[in-house]
């Protein structure tokens, strides 16, 4: 790309690294380039803020205190912050259609102008502009690239995504490129450049690819793993995840598999924002480790004369590098996404963590001397990115829509914040001595086996010289035997008795010399006996040492490891604490406001059937004999202040309220089925009335009573029950589906219907129920709802539907299901394909949904095919107002080769 991306990088060229320094822990230079000069700090906006505020120094309380020591040094290095700008959405063309967009991008002063009202503006700078239409490899090289050259030298890098729900993280980083391979995001590309750049036979790269959900550290590749702690080094400040699986990696292919494995796993929900919003943080992290090659290192010897002994003493350095993309799940407003369930305490933990990470930048711009990290985890695991020791690069994503513009001010000044951030950038070198341990082992060898033949070869030697001895012995007594026969033969008479004084002396000097021989086989057995003991002495001694330093080194860790454990203990329970005080606090709030709702609901009900009637009737007297317990007080005039329903719910309790619904007064049985219904809308009055029978006695309600309102209420009242898991089991173990399937056949009001439309449909979100609920006719009676046609059940009807396909693709997917699906089995695909294309928004996306998750599993391509619903995928994946249906439709089409047959036997170009 062009020279943006030299003035992007914060420090050196990977090119004007190599070869400048050598010492261990070396800074970067922070002038990448002579001949142009380093990015200045830009003004923040038009209030007048700075984006620099000087070197910033770690404090003990930054994100990265713990990464610099005494003797480290390090060079501050700013966080670079970019922005892109999302393009409008298939929603936003209709919704926004006459409105202008709220931000206004001028990439080539590097600007961004924020509209205010259509007056006013707000301009703010960044160290890159992203347009809608930058492309991948644009991003990449501006944003990560000199982040992953820097990794590449032995530093480390973090690469994050912030902005609103929807705006495009995980495209930016995570996109695989698999359709087409200019949409590949930053982390793919990012892995082609280093295992480009490393070598395989001397260098090493290993990844972990982990998510943090709901402020629990879980393995992406290894799913059982779902609790990971995080380590801290106390000495250097470092952060390890010893529990994370740690994958090396050889080639791309492999690298592309473990990526979809992790996308498998980590949590989406399907929001008004979002069909498929991340529900967690997701971190990859990918360890680089190098060695070091034709180099003159600051230890090196620098005498002319040193010993190849000497040289080759010499240690390996290597260099370890740490590239973290972190892909931050969407901030979002509860009202706009419509979260609720599961999915709003998802997005209540998301907002906890970005605000925790938000509040860590705000005190490290402000050079504060506490720094929050340890609010969150997500802050803990990005310590060293904010005030630490790595080149870190930020993209913030913002959308163009004025509906969002609360949420675009918020990312920018996010990123705005983060540019005031200095960090202090390392190199990561040390020396491989295991493998020099390894060099002296074989040298070590080599010289053993060198002495055992020096040893046998001297015995050779010995053994020689003894036979040349014997030999010329016998020689020389032989030569003097011929001599004393010639001379016995001349002097046999004279010499006899010499003869025989010699053959005395001969046999003296035999006896003599076999003493000696014996003496010295003695000896060199002696010898050998003493070699073999030394080096058997010297193997238990090393082997001895060994030992007491592995148990030194041990007990050190554990006493570390104690007071680690010691310290967080402390720590947690003082959270813990905070955390019981608030949970009280909040529950005495929710008592008195249930109670509010409580009394209001009696009040009108009481003030409705008054009116209706035409006379100023009493409350029933089951009732008004429970609400005169918790009111002991009222005057003549009837407008005295009522007992609250706290007092009514603690005075009389659950059980005495659940009895009224058996009550043979009509009016007291509706009146108390709307007081449990009123309850049960609230979560934590759920469990309560589950425990007490309340579920058991609506759903006999459901059976007994023939009373519409009744049925209408209890009905709502198990829908809000159903939203638990539990609940939803307990149900179906006492027939719920076949009541709920009763009360459908015979009501009549589209609101009755619509309350046990939405309660199956609660009900068939869980995969565990899928084939119970089909066999007690729950499919059967959410499609004989359909007859009402009125938009508000036909809405729930389609929920469900959307709902069970979605789980039945799930199975099929995890290999828990194989057949037809159960909704082609009786009979739904007919209505799917008759209003896949309804005029009612919610209707029309339910059934958009179903469709698609229904034609993921190839064996109902044939059945959707012969039922019309081909035509319906290609609209869809064509015309669909919903970008993400959209791409799920298209991406479902060419994944399916009956789909892709089909559609070249019809000759459409697809």
């Amino acid at each position: 790309m062009a020279s943006g991306g030299g003035n992007y990088r914060n420090g050196t060229h990977r090119n004007s690294l190599k070869g400048t320094t050598t010492a261990t822990d070396r800074p970067l230079s922070v002038n990448s380039n002579p001949s142009k000069p380093a990015l200045k700090n830009k003004p923040l906006s038009s209030a007048g803020a700075s984006a620099s505020s000087g070197l910033r120094k770690s404090s003990p309380g930054s994100l990265g205190a713990g990464g610099t020591t005494k003797d480290d040094a390090g060079v501050p290095g700013r966080v670079r912050v970019a922005v892109r700008l999302r393009p409008r959405n298939a929603e936003e063309l209709v919704a926004d259609a006459d409105f202008a967009d709220c931000v206004e991008l001028q990439p080539e002063f590097k600007r961004l102008k924020l509209r205010k009202n259509n007056w006013d503006t707000d301009t703010y700078e960044f160290d890159e502009v992203l347009t809608e239409f930058a492309s991948q490899k644009r991003v990449y090289e501006v944003v990560a690239k000199p982040v992953v050259e820097s990794v590449l030298d032995g530093y480390n890098g973090t690469v994050m995504a912030y902005g609103q729900t929807g705006t495009g993280k995980t495209y930016t980083l995570g996109r695989l490129g698999e359709e087409d391979t200019a949409d590949r995001g930053i982390i793919v590309r990012a892995m082609e450049d280093i295992l480009a750049d490393v070598s395989l036979e001397t260098d090493s790269v290993s990844v972990s690819y982990l998510q943090l959900y709901m402020e629990s550290l879980q393995d992406l590749l290894d799913p059982t793993n779902d609790n990971i702690s995080i380590v801290e080094d106390p000495k250097s400040g470092d952060i390890s995840l010893p529990g994370a699986t740690l994958v090396e990696i050889r080639d791309q292919r492999s690298f592309l598999e473990l990526l979809r494995l992790g996308e498998a796993h980590r949590y989406a929900a399907n929001t008004r924002l979002n069909t498929e919003s991340s529900r967690s943080h997701a971190l990859l992290m990918v360890h680089v480790k190098r060695s070091v090659k034709g180099r003159d290192l600051a230890h090196s010897f620098h005498n002319g004369n040193t010993t190849n002994m000497a040289k080759s003493l010499r240690p390996t350095l290597v260099r370890k590098g740490k590239l973290v993309v972190v892909d931050l799940a969407g901030s979002e407003r509860i009202d706009k996404s419509g979260s609720e369930g599961h999915t709003l305490e998802e997005a209540k933990s998301i907002n906890l963590s970005l605000s925790a990470l938000g509040k860590c930048i705000n005190a490290l711009a402000e050079n504060s001397a506490h720094v929050p990290v340890r609010d969150s985890k997500l802050t803990r695991l990005l310590r060293d990115s904010f005030g630490g020791t790595a080149r870190t690069s930020l993209v913030i994503t913002i959308g163009p829509s004025p509906r969002h513009r609360g949420e675009t001010t918020s990312t920018i000044m996010f990123g705005q914040r983060a540019m005031k951030v200095e960090n202090m950038l390392k190199l990561k070198e040390e020396f491989d001595y295991k493998s020099l341990a390894r060099k002296l082992d074989i040298q070590l060898d080599q010289l053993i086996m060198e002495h055992e033949r020096k040893q046998k070869a001297f015995e050779d030697e010995i053994e020689r010289i003894t036979t040349d001895a014997e030999n010329q012995i016998s020689e020389a007594e032989q030569n003097y035997a011929n001599a004393m026969e010639k001379e016995r033969l001349k002097y046999q008479k004279e010499y006899m008795e010499s003869i025989k004084k010699l053959e005395e002396k001969w046999m003296m000097n035999q006896q003599k010399h076999s003493e000696r021989k014996d003496q010295m086989v003695s000896t060199a057995e002696e010898v050998a006996e003493l070699k073999k003991l030394l080096s058997k002495e010297t193997s238990l001694r090393k082997a001895a040492e060994e030992e007491v330093n592995n148990l030194k080194s041990q007990i050190a860790q554990l006493k570390m490891s104690e007071a680690s454990a010691d310290s967080e203990v402390l720590k947690l329970r003082k959270v813990l604490e905070d955390e019981a005080y608030r949970k009280e606090k909040l529950e005495g709030e929710i008592s008195m406001l249930q109670t509010q709702l409580l009394q209001l609901s009696f009040e009108a009900d009481e003030t409705r059937r008054r009116l209706d009637r035409g006379l100023p009737g009493k409350v029933p007297v089951g009732l008004d004999s429970l609400i005169s317990q918790a009111r002991p007080q009222v005057n003549d005039s009837g407008n005295g202040e009522k007992a609250s329903m706290e007092n009514l719910f603690e005075q009389v309790g659950l059980q005495k309220i659940l009895s009224l619904l058996e009550a043979e007064d009509a009016d007291v049985r509706v009146h108390a089925v709307k007081v449990v219904a009123n309850l049960a809308a609230e979560e934590s009055n759920q469990q309560k009335i589950v425990e007490a029978g309340g579920l058991t006695s609506l759903l006999a309600l459901l059976g007994t009573s023939k009373d519409e309102t009744i049925h209408r209420v209890a009905a709502g009242a198990i829908a809000n029950l159903a939203m638990n898991e539990t609940n939803q089991e307990l149900i179906m173990s006492e027939g719920g589906i076949s009541l709920l399937s009763m009360t459908a056949a015979n009501a009549e009001d589209p609101q009755t219907l619509r309350m046990v439309a939405g309660a199956i449909a609660n009900l068939c979100g869980n995969d565990k129920l899928q084939n119970k609920l089909r066999g007690e006719g729950g499919i059967k009676a959410l499609l004989g709802m359909v007859k009402c046609r009125h938009p508000d059940v036909l809405a729930q009807v389609a929920r469900g539907i959307a709902n069970f396909a979605k789980c039945e693709s799930r199975a099929s997917t995890q290999g828990n299901k194989t057949g037809r699906s159960l909704l082609i089995e009786d009979g739904a695909l007919p209505w799917i394909v008759q209003n896949a294309n309804n005029e009612a928004s919610p209707i029309r996306r339910h059934i958009e949904l179903a469709l698609c998750h229904l034609a993921q599993h190839e064996v109902n391509a044939r059945d959707m095919i012969t039922g019309g619903a081909l035509w319906e995928l290609v609209r869809i994946s064509r015309d669909c107002s919903r970008e993400d249906i959209r791409t799920l439709a298209h991406r479902t089409l060419t994944s399916s080769p009956t789909f892709l047959a089909e559609l070249r036997r019809l000759r459409i170009d697809y």
